[in-house]
């Protein structure tokens, strides 16, 4: 058993440690909105954060989680992030939204006020095959106008 907290509850998990986090959110806690998409970090649709920080949760063993704080798209409720994304028309298929949206979350939590340059490092590492990139930046910009709370 591994005892995970997730958006701000203990879970006692009956897996083994080297179980990608991933697996556990979506099939141990029926959190369904961090999405598989490649596997090998390299698409981010099932970014979550971790203490704060956006992490790739298909590579992210439950071994290395217990005693820190696991945050998914579905702890998050509808925030200055969401809604900027739903005001900018962000998503078109929606897969990579939980993905983009805790990325975003997590800069704007670190950095409240960043930079084009910054919005756009931080975004790069997540994938959206429909090609909304240029409508996210602008929701993250949106977002990071109205403050964004942790």
């Amino acid at each position: 058993m591994i005892r995970l907290n997730v958006n701000g509850h203990d879970h006692d998990v009956d897996a083994e440690p080297d179980t990608p986090l991933l697996y556990v959110l979506r099939d141990d806690l029926a959190l369904n909105g961090a999405k598989f998409g490649c596997g090998l970090g390299q698409c981010g649709a099932c970014t979550v954060m971790v203490d704060g920080r956006a992490v790739f949760s298909c590579l992210t063993p439950i071994a290395l989680l217990p005693g820190r704080n696991v945050r998914t798209i579905e702890g998050l409720g509808m925030n200055a992030v969401q809604q900027a994304f739903v005001e900018e028309q962000a998503a078109q298929c929606g897969y990579c939204i939980a993905g983009m949206v805790m990325r975003a979350q997590a800069l704007l939590e670190h950095n409240p006020n960043p930079s084009e340059q910054e919005i756009r490092d931080q975004m790069a590492v997540n994938l959206c095959r429909c090609g909304t990139h240029m409508r996210i930046l602008a929701a993250v910009r949106r977002a990071a106008g109205r403050g964004v709370k942790s």
